[in-house]
């Protein structure tokens, strides 16, 4: 029995990337088309769970846009399911460009968010690290010389008399202030704060 045989390419790359057709012409395999399917849907899936700020920053057009707001009021599971699978194609829809623009988008706001986690984590750090130990604050003031010094020993004096009374967190709450103007964080981390704010009335409550 005579059977046709197949060609392999001499390329050692992923050998499921490309295939011929009945027409001896290359487009991509199956394999691949589902990669790229896939990975737009993940693309969209991160648009949608994007806070309302950056979601606003987002080069999406404007029916990308739409759904994917609407997948972000949805909270049915089979609702948003099927929200999700309009939104997958959606993006399958965009231009390669488009597509580029969203995925930098995307990825600077997520090297903007990790740089902000960072910058809250050390202050926390640095605040707990002033409410156990005087001598923090010697290397506090020795590494930030353009602090006030008292101000820093009030707040800690306050902060710890009010903790130790179980007391609304006000003082506490101005040292992460102090500290972080201190250490010359911009006010663009006002958000930050003020979800450092949220979890101390929860800790408090």
């Amino acid at each position: 029995m005579n059977r046709k045989t197949r060609i392999q390419p001499i390329d050692s790359g992923r050998d499921d990337a490309r295939e011929t057709d009945e027409n001896g012409y290359d487009r991509p395999s199956k394999s691949q088309l589902k990669r790229e399917m896939h990975a737009l849907q993940e693309l969209g899936e991160a648009l949608i769970a994007l806070p309302k700020d950056a979601l606003k920053r987002m080069p999406m057009p404007e029916d990308l846009g739409d759904a994917v707001r609407e997948a972000r009021r949805i909270t049915d599971h089979e609702g948003k399911r099927r929200q999700l699978q309009y939104v997958g194609k959606v993006m399958r829809s965009l231009t390669e460009d488009e597509i580029a623009a969203l995925r930098t988008a995307l990825d600077t706001h997520r090297g903007v968010n990790k740089a902000e986690t960072a910058r809250m984590h050390w202050i926390e750090r640095t605040r707990e690290q002033l409410l156990a130990d005087d001598a923090a604050l010697t290397e506090f003031i020795r590494n930030h010389p353009g602090v006030d010094p008292q101000e820093g020993r009030t707040l800690i004096r306050n902060a710890r008399k009010e903790r130790q009374q179980q007391k609304p967190p006000r003082y506490y709450r101005e040292l992460f202030q102090w500290i972080k103007n201190a250490a010359g964080v911009t006010d663009e981390d006002e958000d930050i704060e003020g979800d450092e704010d949220d979890r101390d009335d929860e800790t408090e409550a």
